[in-house]
Protein backbone atom coordinates (compact mmCIF):
# COMPACT_ATOMS: atom_id res chain seq x y z
CA UNK A 1 0.00 0.00 0.00
CA UNK A 2 1.42 3.34 -0.90
CA UNK A 3 1.93 5.79 1.65
CA UNK A 4 0.06 9.55 0.59
CA UNK A 5 2.35 12.32 2.25
CA UNK A 6 -0.11 14.73 1.76
CA UNK A 7 -2.20 13.30 3.96
CA UNK A 8 0.86 12.33 6.70
CA UNK A 9 2.04 15.15 6.76
CA UNK A 10 -0.83 17.58 6.69
CA UNK A 11 -0.86 20.85 7.18
CA UNK A 12 3.00 20.95 7.79
CA UNK A 13 4.81 20.91 4.71
CA UNK A 14 2.97 23.63 3.17
CA UNK A 15 3.57 25.79 6.23
CA UNK A 16 7.47 25.36 5.77
CA UNK A 17 7.10 26.63 2.43
CA UNK A 18 5.38 30.09 3.44
CA UNK A 19 7.61 30.43 5.84
CA UNK A 20 10.57 30.30 3.97
CA UNK A 21 9.35 32.18 1.61
CA UNK A 22 8.07 34.81 4.12
CA UNK A 23 11.88 34.59 5.32
CA UNK A 24 12.96 35.73 2.16
CA UNK A 25 10.92 39.00 1.79
CA UNK A 26 11.42 39.96 4.94
CA UNK A 27 15.23 39.58 4.79
CA UNK A 28 14.89 41.81 1.80
CA UNK A 29 13.13 44.45 3.82
CA UNK A 30 16.13 44.48 6.14
CA UNK A 31 18.48 44.30 3.66
CA UNK A 32 16.97 47.50 1.87
CA UNK A 33 16.19 49.60 5.27
CA UNK A 34 18.41 52.69 3.88
CA UNK A 35 17.33 52.42 -0.02
CA UNK A 36 14.82 55.56 -1.08
CA UNK A 37 11.95 54.97 -1.96
CA UNK A 38 11.72 51.16 -0.69
CA UNK A 39 8.47 49.52 0.16
CA UNK A 40 8.63 47.66 2.87
CA UNK A 41 6.68 43.95 1.71
CA UNK A 42 5.11 41.10 3.54
CA UNK A 43 3.56 37.70 2.72
CA UNK A 44 -0.57 37.43 3.44
CA UNK A 45 0.01 34.19 5.38
CA UNK A 46 -3.51 33.24 5.35
CA UNK A 47 -3.61 33.78 1.66
CA UNK A 48 -0.50 31.45 0.69
CA UNK A 49 -1.42 28.78 2.59
CA UNK A 50 -5.05 28.50 1.58
CA UNK A 51 -3.36 29.29 -2.32
CA UNK A 52 -0.85 26.47 -1.35
CA UNK A 53 -3.44 23.95 -0.03
CA UNK A 54 -6.35 24.27 -2.74
CA UNK A 55 -2.92 23.28 -5.75
CA UNK A 56 -1.75 20.32 -3.14
CA UNK A 57 1.48 21.15 -4.71
CA UNK A 58 3.44 24.28 -5.55
CA UNK A 59 6.75 26.19 -7.51
CA UNK A 60 6.78 26.56 -10.92
CA UNK A 61 9.83 24.44 -11.58
CA UNK A 62 10.05 22.00 -14.44
CA UNK A 63 8.19 18.77 -13.07
CA UNK A 64 9.43 15.54 -14.45
CA UNK A 65 7.15 13.51 -12.66
CA UNK A 66 3.66 14.21 -11.35
CA UNK A 67 4.01 13.60 -7.56
CA UNK A 68 7.01 16.55 -7.08
CA UNK A 69 6.26 19.77 -5.96
CA UNK A 70 4.79 22.44 -7.85
CA UNK A 71 5.85 25.63 -6.31
CA UNK A 72 3.92 28.21 -8.00
CA UNK A 73 1.77 28.71 -4.72
CA UNK A 74 4.81 30.41 -3.15
CA UNK A 75 5.51 32.95 -5.73
CA UNK A 76 5.29 36.63 -5.64
CA UNK A 77 1.28 36.45 -5.74
CA UNK A 78 1.12 36.64 -1.94
CA UNK A 79 3.71 39.38 -1.51
CA UNK A 80 2.00 42.80 -0.77
CA UNK A 81 3.15 46.01 0.35
CA UNK A 82 2.82 46.62 3.85
CA UNK A 83 1.09 49.75 5.54
CA UNK A 84 3.76 51.93 7.53
CA UNK A 85 3.35 52.20 10.68
CA UNK A 86 5.33 55.40 11.26
CA UNK A 87 5.61 58.73 9.26
CA UNK A 88 7.97 59.16 6.13
CA UNK A 89 10.89 60.21 6.73
CA UNK A 90 11.57 62.07 3.81
CA UNK A 91 13.35 59.45 1.35
CA UNK A 92 9.82 57.16 0.57
CA UNK A 93 11.43 54.28 2.73
CA UNK A 94 9.08 52.49 4.62
CA UNK A 95 11.00 49.75 6.18
CA UNK A 96 10.58 49.50 10.25
CA UNK A 97 13.85 48.34 11.36
CA UNK A 98 12.20 47.34 14.64
CA UNK A 99 9.16 45.57 13.39
CA UNK A 100 11.15 43.73 10.85
CA UNK A 101 13.60 42.69 12.75
CA UNK A 102 10.95 41.28 15.41
CA UNK A 103 8.87 39.80 12.83
CA UNK A 104 11.84 38.16 11.07
CA UNK A 105 12.14 36.37 14.55
CA UNK A 106 8.70 35.24 15.19
CA UNK A 107 8.55 34.12 11.60
CA UNK A 108 12.15 31.96 12.11
CA UNK A 109 10.66 30.63 15.28
CA UNK A 110 7.42 29.75 14.08
CA UNK A 111 9.87 28.02 10.65
CA UNK A 112 11.40 25.85 13.55
CA UNK A 113 8.43 24.88 14.79
CA UNK A 114 7.00 24.00 11.65
CA UNK A 115 10.37 21.75 10.92
CA UNK A 116 9.13 20.19 14.36
CA UNK A 117 6.37 18.86 13.29
CA UNK A 118 7.50 17.75 9.93
CA UNK A 119 9.89 15.79 12.31
CA UNK A 120 7.27 14.46 15.04
CA UNK A 121 5.05 13.21 11.76
CA UNK A 122 8.40 11.89 9.79
CA UNK A 123 9.22 10.07 13.27
CA UNK A 124 5.99 8.50 13.31
CA UNK A 125 6.14 7.21 9.44
CA UNK A 126 9.37 5.39 10.82
CA UNK A 127 8.20 4.09 13.81
CA UNK A 128 5.26 2.65 12.13
CA UNK A 129 7.29 0.87 9.36
CA UNK A 130 9.67 -0.67 11.56
CA UNK A 131 6.60 -1.73 14.01
CA UNK A 132 7.72 -0.68 16.94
Amino acid sequence: MAISFDKALGIHQHTLGVRAQRAEVLSSNIANADTPNYKARDVDFAKAMQSAQSRQSGLTMAKSDSQHFDLTALTQQNVAYRVPNQPDTGDGNTVDMQQEQSTFMQNALEYQMSLGFLESKFSGMKKAIRGD
